[in-house]
């Protein structure tokens, strides 16, 4: 159990795993932590982030419901190289990683959720990299925003983002906290985004901005 992850209550236990619930700003896992179990978001959201040698802190993913995290100690990964905390009060299914082979070998139905969620994240990656070569940091920010909001639980017809500081949206995006200011600013005026008690609310002509600005 990860000394700063103080759970507060072991949900159930199954034979698959155990579900473990989290507070909002606590820590699943840490970078260097021993990479011994994958684990599934059942809610909540998550971040994944990196910090190098200089000591310079990354996002490098967002996670939600339905996605998969630490799977990399299957393919022989001993150290967690990112840090999973929760952005949210989440709720998180582990399973060690001899269960996950089990898993994987014997039970097709969780082998095909596995699959999905490595494709779809390698479709992400590619997208990102791309976004990264060819688009305005004003565009990644754009497309970051929408992302966050189709993944936003909610019965809305306008999406919902929950609160996000500029600073980790200049991290996802890879620009200042400046230029972040700047364009929300900008998406704010323009109606693309407005604000409210329960976060940040984004409208879909913000995808013009992302396919066509």
């Amino acid at each position: 159990m990860h000394p700063k992850a103080q759970r507060e209550e072991k949900a159930r236990t199954g034979e698959s795993g155990t579900t473990l619930t989290y507070r909002k700003g606590q820590a699943v896992f840490s970078q260097g932590d021993l990479a011994d179990a994958i684990f599934q978001v059942q809610k909540g959201r998550l971040k994944l982030t990196v910090v190098s040698n200089r000591g310079k802190e990354a996002v490098i993913a967002l996670l939600t419901a339905g996605d998969f995290f630490g799977e990399s100690c299957l393919a022989g990964q001993c150290k967690r190289t990112s840090t999973a905390t929760t952005l949210t009060e989440c709720a998180a299914l582990r399973i060690g990683k001899l269960e996950a082979y089990r898993l994987l070998r014997e039970e097709p139905p969780f082998a095909e959720r596995f699959l999905r969620h490595l494709l779809t994240r390698n479709i992400r990656i590619e997208e990102d990299l791309a976004d990264q070569f060819f688009n305005s940091s004003e565009k990644r920010l754009a497309r970051a925003l929408l992302r966050l909001a189709n993944s936003a639980p909610t019965v809305s017809t306008e999406p919902v983002v929950a609160r996000m500081s500029q600073e980790m949206l200049a991290e996802i995006v890879g620009t200042t906290r400046a230029r972040v200011n700047f364009f929300m600013n900008k998406f704010r005026k323009l109606g693309f985004i407005e604000y409210d008690g329960d976060g940040l609310r984004v409208r879909r002509p913000l995808l013009e901005v992302v396919l066509h600005g």
